[in-house]
């Protein structure tokens, strides 16, 4: 599960960005998601330049962990249209695979996408759907429940 999940607009502005942490540790995640977005650019520049065929390949979506850190792995995800997703994880969560943080970032990409089809939302602008804050909600690791659990 993760601490951290920010969705970041084509022109590198927050459109969301929800952490489970304390209010001293948000401007930390805040500042993470921030620097992890020029290695998020190096990536998506690599991958236009890696194309056989001339054109950019964008099928794959998933970056991948884009940078560990003592206590936290990021990892990425950018739209084709050039949003980019960004969730931190605990490093000490060695139950999440590669495969769950895939499915994790499909998920949020659907319920994103279920917000831009929304008529009323206008593009650019923050998102304060209810329906994909509770997505996110499912995705982030409550403090609380973490503690009932150990």
């Amino acid at each position: 599960m993760a601490v951290c999940i920010a969705v970041i607009a084509k022109e590198n502005y927050p459109l969301y960005i929800r952490c489970s942490a304390n209010v001293e540790d948000e401007l930390k995640f805040h500042f993470t998601v921030h620097t992890s977005l020029d290695v998020v650019e190096e990536k998506i520049s690599s991958t236009g330049k890696t194309s056989t065929a001339g054109a950019p390949d964008m099928r794959e979506f998933y970056l991948g962990q884009l940078y560990p850190s003592e206590d936290y792995r990021i990892y990425g995800y950018v739209t084709n249209t050039k949003v980019k997703f960004v969730m931190v994880v605990e490093a000490s969560n060695t139950q999440i695979r590669d495969n769950d943080v895939r499915s994790m970032f499909r998920r949020l990409h659907n319920a994103y996408t279920s917000v831009v089809c929304n008529p009323f939302y206008i593009l650019g602008s923050n998102i304060s759907s209810k329906a994909f804050e509770k997505v996110v909600a499912g995705m982030i690791v409550d403090e609380q429940k973490k503690e009932l659990f150990t």
